[in-house]
């Protein structure tokens, strides 16, 4: 009984230890990431973001903040180690060793009269006849009438001195840290620990197991439906005009599933009057147009109407329930974007390439969608290719004050970009009619731009000259700059209601074909992760040139304090296609600033295959593999002639870029900044 009992407090105990060996170790590298944490400002300081209360630090935003499920658990196991530590502290039952001289308050080795006259003493103080108190008469027979009988039995006192215990030698005793009434395996305590192990190691982990594989069968790694990536691949086709992305966007499960309630009918039908100038209808036959909307199915008709409503600012039209609808739709944006624009990039032909056309107009949505712009503001004008939505996103600008400035020959946002700080000024004030906070705001989003430089090399490791058949290596330093001197950023984003980091693609394409050649993903917030990849990158570019290890330091400490300074680099393979020349451009798309990306053009020279051997090639089955129904002719898409890309080229932009370029005997070099001013750019080496 008394081991069960020693057992039993020794529990509180055990679940102490487990829970404090890993809880210290992890609270304190949060702790020290916290306090190395950068306090940086990468947000936009404009009063217009302020106002929107998205950046605000109010202590409801960071109680938010700090309300994460990992801090909140944390907090959760800590205060369960507090109380734990109190029972511990205050737990009833202590655990005594008997020791019977010092319970009847003699010394180690007293004499028969000592300890007669001890035990008359404590008798006195705690005999049933002398104390009625029940405590009293507990501690009397537990303890000194026991103690009394261990020193005066001679048999029991000598095996005391010998072996510490009234009764002798003691043998050795196991137990287990349990409660209890677990250890009591008779009647129910039997079935409660029977249920607590089938409950721990067979309920639990089922339960697990098919919650996560109930999730996984709907969700793919990137928390986005299936059917979402079914639809976006269907749907995809290598001619869908920019204009008709929205049509593919609005088809996500996710949207589908927002419900459409009866009481949004009203608020839809006014909202469509509102917007309706922003829809695809052709206006010779507008009330067969109109008829043919209604008739989509009512999500789709809801999901393009409350998209078209923020692209347009028109959200007070909106009852509260359409406005919890388009919140949940925007913070879904992000993530389904990125996944429709790798749907676009997908190799699709027998070469493993993408398709550029719903690319570049993929990430023309996304941009229209974080800074709140119409897509109809993106429409060419008489003096500029990108229409005057690139001005609409910065603060106070309308369609009227695009006008005025205009007149003064700014008539593209790299023209304001390149004007001095003292210019732009007078110019807001004295043209647009701005005030000097106005003015103030717009200083502050145009330091807040990004503007995007790229140095491409593309060349045959350990070969001069690329022949058709070589492995090239592409390796990209994209190199950011800002006026305000931050690296990484939050876009100027007052319309969009959550925080959206930059991201930037990098699209190296055959604007002619329509092809994609390289496509990645660019981010330049994180920082340690951009170390790591270009350490490793560099690593193995040299190792496999066969440099000293005295080479590969040096070319990687470089390589880190460029990432240090701003730049990101992407290094990518592919197989040299047929003898020939390839006029190639690289883009470098950000998916929240419009009018912020870079341009360039490549001239890729592959010559005749003259080598011995087969160094380079790479088997068939190492080629980009074939999604189901690639090799199928798409049906073509009409153009729509209502808003193309700024990127699109015709006739006399493709004969201007083939004198440009530049071309290495051997490898292709090509340094680019944004399309404004380096579009066609490039250096001939000899």
């Amino acid at each position: 009984m008394a081991a069960s009992e020693e057992n039993s407090a020794l529990f509180p105990i055990f679940i102490l230890t487990l829970m404090a060996l890993p809880l210290v170790p992890y609270t304190i590298v949060q702790l020290c990431h916290a306090v190395t944490r950068k306090a940086t400002n990468i947000n936009c300081q404009c009063s217009v973001c302020f106002r929107s209360g998205k950046y605000r630090k109010s202590i409801f935003k960071r109680i938010s903040n700090f309300s994460t499920y990992s801090n909140l658990t944390l907090v959760l196991l800590w205060i369960v180690m507090a109380i734990l530590v109190y029972y511990i502290k205050h737990i009833s039952t202590e655990i005594q060793i008997f020791e019977p001289f010092s319970i009847l308050g003699v010394e180690t080795g007293a004499s028969d009269s000592e300890i007669k006259k001890a035990y008359r003493r404590l008798s006195i103080l705690y005999h049933p006849d002398k104390n009625p108190d029940p405590e009293a008469h507990k501690y009397f027979v537990d303890y000194i009438s026991k103690a009394y009988q261990a020193l005066t039995d001679p048999v029991s006192r000598e095996n005391f001195e010998k072996y510490g215990h009234p009764d002798g030698r003691q043998g050795l005793q196991m137990g287990i840290a349990l409660p209890q009434f677990l250890l009591n395996i008779d009647g129910a305590s039997g079935g409660i620990l029977l249920i607590g192990i089938v409950g721990v190691c067979i309920i639990l982990p089922l339960t697990i197991a098919v919650i996560y594989l109930s999730r996984s069968s709907k969700y793919t790694g990137n928390f986005v439906m299936h059917q979402t990536i079914y639809a976006y691949y269907h749907f995809m086709k290598p001619s869908l005009a920019p204009s008709k992305v929205m049509d593919v966007f609005i088809k996500a499960a996710e949207y589908m599933e927002i419900p459409v309630r009866r009481t949004d009918e009203e608020s839809l039908q006014k909202l469509f009057v509102l917007v309706r100038s922003e829809l695809n209808l052709d206006p010779r036959n507008i009330r067969q147009e109109q008829a043919k909307f209604w008739k989509q199915h009512p999500a789709l008709v809801k999901n393009e109407l409350l998209i078209q409503a923020h692209l347009t600012h028109e959200t007070v039209a909106l009852s509260p329930s359409l406005q919890r609808d388009l919140k949940q739709m925007l913070a879904l944006a992000p993530r389904l974007l990125e996944e429709l624009m790798k749907m676009a990039i997908i190799p699709r032909t027998p070469q493993g390439h993408g398709w550029l056309r719903p690319a570049i107009g993929v990430v023309e949505l996304s941009q229209s969608i974080i800074q709140a712009v119409p897509l109809s503001a993106r429409k060419a004008t008489g003096g500029s290719s990108e229409g005057y939505g690139p001005f609409l996103q910065l603060p106070h600008f309308t369609e009227s004050v695009v006008k005025k400035i205009s007149r003064k020959k700014v008539r593209m946002l790299q023209d304001l970009r390149d004007m001095k700080p003292e210019e732009r000024a007078e110019l807001l004030t004295q043209v647009a009619g701005f005030s000097a906070d106005e003015s103030r705001d717009v200083e502050i989003v145009i330091e807040m731009m990004p503007s995007i430089s790229i140095d491409i090399t593309c060349e045959t490791e350990g070969e001069e000259g690329i022949q058709e058949g070589d492995i090239v290596t592409m390796q990209a330093w994209i190199t950011l700059h800002r006026g305000n001197g931050l690296i990484g950023a939050l876009p100027h984003a007052p319309y969009f209601p959550l925080e959206k980091e930059e991201n930037f693609w990098l699209l190296i394409a055959d604007s002619m074909s329509n092809d994609v050649w390289i496509s990645q993903k660019v981010n330049f917030v994180d920082e340690a992760t951009a170390i790591i990849a270009a350490t490793k990158a560099i690593q193995e570019l040299k190792e496999g040139s066969g440099d000293s290890v005295r080479e590969i330091n040096a070319a990687v400490k470089a390589a880190v304090d460029r990432v240090k300074a701003g730049s990101r680099l992407v290094m990518s393979k592919f197989q040299a296609p047929a003898e020939g020349n390839y006029n190639l451009s690289s883009y470098c798309l950000c998916d929240s600033w419009i009018g912020c990306d870079a341009k360039s053009s490549i001239k890729l020279k592959v010559l005749k295959r003259s080598r011995t051997g087969t160094r380079g090639m790479v088997a068939a089955d190492e080629l980009p593999a074939l999604e189901d129904g690639g090799d199928e002719v798409e049906e073509e898409d009409e153009y729509d002639d209502d808003y193309e890309s700024e990127y699109s080229e015709d006739d006399e932009d493709v004969k201007g870029k083939e004198a440009n370029g530049a071309v290495v005997n051997g490898s292709t070099h090509v340094r680019g900044d944004d399309d404004s001013s380096s579009d066609g750019s490039g250096s001939e080496e000899n």
